[in-house]
Formats: C-alpha cells, structure tokens, sequence
C-alpha cells in the first residue's frame, strides 16, 4: 500500500513496546535477552521513529501501545524509571501518530504474570490500594490519549508454569481474577471506553470464560504457530477462535513472527475463512520484540508480513 490509500475499515493493528517490564524481576533468573525488567526504559527512540514512520505507507492503521514503566504518570509518578517519558512527550508522539493517519490505543497489563511495571503495587494485586492505583493509572492513560476507541488490559498467561522464574509469584484463583478483570472492565467502561483482553484464559476454562466474559469486552485469541500443525496444544489454541464466534464474541486474531514468520498471513487465512465477518473486528502483529536497533529488523519484518496478510484479506474478499 502506497501512501495515500485509504485505510481499511478494519483494523490492522500494530504491537509496539514503549515499556518493557512484563516479565520477570530484575534479580530474577535470566534465560533470555529482554525478559529481566530494568532501571532504565529499554527503548531506542530512533528506532521508535523508524518503526512508526514505516507504517503509514503498510496496511497499519492502529498502534497499541504497550505503556508500562515507559510513562511518567501524574498519578504514580513513582512507576517510572530513567528514561521514561513525561506524559507531555506521549502526547506529542500521539499526535504525531494521528497525524500520520494512525489510531492509538493504549496497553496496560494486568496480568499478575506481566505486571512487574507496576513496581511494589505488582506485589499487592487484589488489594484495596492496588484498586485504587490501577483505578488512577487507566483514567490517567484514557484522558491522556484523549478518550480512545479501545483500552487492552492484557490479563494472559496467569499460571504458575508462566512464573516459575519470577521470584514473587502471584496467582489469583477462584473468582479473584474475575473480580480484578471486572474491576478494571467497569472503570474503563466509565469513561465511555471498550475494553480489550487476551483471550488465553478459555484455554482451560471454556464454559467457564464464556459465562462470565462480558460480551462488551473485545476478546484477542492468539496462536504463533503453523495451522496447519495441530499437534500439542495447537489444536486448542487454533479453536479458540471458532469457539469465540460460536459464542458471539467480538474478535481481533492475533498473529506474531516471534517464532513463525508466516504466522500472521496464515493467522489473516484461517479467520477469513471460518470466523463471522460481522465479529470480526480487525488483526493484530505483535513481535515480542523491544523498542531497540537490535531488534529493527525484526519490527520490519513484522510490519511486511502484515502487508502479506493484507493482500490475502483482499483476495479473499473478492472471492466472497
């Protein structure tokens, strides 16, 4: 796509990392490159410029951003660490991105699994102040970018085997995760904004999750494998999709090339084929990667593999 063409009605969203303290503890044990928080904001701001000025001539037409440790917030001035930006920065790259024809939405996980960006409130999960600081930081974000479309609050991967590295491990069980999802559904939903979550949770708990995942929440299944390998768990995870337009779900699928760069064409494929076009709210990339030059590459590469899944979008379009 040229620049100029119009954008696509659905979205074609982009996972960018401004913070990076999803994982494990700084002190905790090191098995990959990146996963260990940090001090300073891991993030190369001309490789941010790159990454963003690639997209206006892509399929792109949404960046959610992965906010973290990256913000100085008013509220909780105390998250951030060196580097980070003050919310006056965010506001003019925000700008910036509108101007280019691109829709921000912003992230902020949840997840007791992915929440070491919130620093010590990561250790007080379901508490009376950790509602009260979870509660300041969304409607933070919300004014920040100036009431947007859509509001992710991750909640993936809650399970001991994802935190058999971390050093504090939290886990909520029996209906606390519920609570806490409700909690944070309901304040964003206040402020005239959708909320937006990962969708592994049915994995293994199907009836459960469709029960009581509010219909008005936009659901991102994900699966980065080969589909047409269903051996293991892929099975699952691939169905996942199905059984979210079985249910009535609003769903944007999630495709990545952290492990199969033909992932996200493939991911394109299969939901054009088997999944309710009327349900069907858009695609997202997410690498997996940091903001860095040493992962350039690899944000390029994703942005291209977006650009091939877009040409299968239309093909199949014309067929239908």
């Amino acid at each position: 796509m040229g620049n100029g063409t119009k954008k696509p009605d659905l979205m074609w969203s982009y996972l960018i990392h401004l913070g990076y303290n999803m994982w494990r503890e700084k002190d905790a044990v090191k098995t990959i490159e990146y996963v260990n928080a940090s001090d300073v904001l891991i993030l190369h701001k001309p490789t941010w410029d790159e990454i963003i000025e690639q997209m206006p001539s892509s399929c792109i037409n949404t960046v959610i951003i992965d906010l973290g440790e990256g913000v100085k917030y008013e509220s909780h001035p105390e998250i951030a660490v060196e580097g980070s930006w003050s919310v006056e920065q965010l506001r003019a790259e925000l700008k910036k991105m509108r101007d280019l024809g691109l829709n921000p939405i912003p992230k902020l996980n949840f997840s007791a699994t992915h929440d070491e960006w919130l620093g010590d409130y990561a250790r007080c999960v379901s508490s009376k102040k950790y509602y009260e600081v979870c509660r300041d930081l969304i409607n933070e974000v919300i004014d920040i970018f100036d009431t947007p479309d859509f509001f992710h609050i991750g909640m993936d991967e809650e399970t001991m085997n994802h935190q058999r590295y971390h050093n504090y491990v939290v886990i909520r069980q029996g209906d606390y995760w519920w609570k806490d999802l409700y909690f944070c559904v309901d304040t964003i939903e206040k402020k005239r904004v959708r909320a937006w979550v990962w969708y592994d949770n049915i994995w293994n708990n199907p009836a459960e999750y469709v029960k009581k995942m509010p219909k008005s929440v936009l659901q991102s299944n994900w699966f980065y494998g080969e589909f047409n390998r269903r051996d293991g768990n892929n099975e699952t995870y691939i169905n996942a999709y199905l059984k979210l337009d079985e249910h009535g779900f609003e769903q944007v699928p999630t495709g990545s090339n952290w492990s199969y760069p033909g992932n996200f064409p493939e991911t394109v494929a299969f939901a054009m084929d088997n999944l309710n076009p009327e349900r069907l709210k858009g695609f997202m990339q997410t690498p997996w990667k940091p903001t860095v030059k040493e992962r350039k590459l690899r944000h390029l590469e994703a942005i291209e593999l977006m650009n091939e899944g877009y040409a299968i979008y239309e093909e199949k379009l014309k067929v239908k």
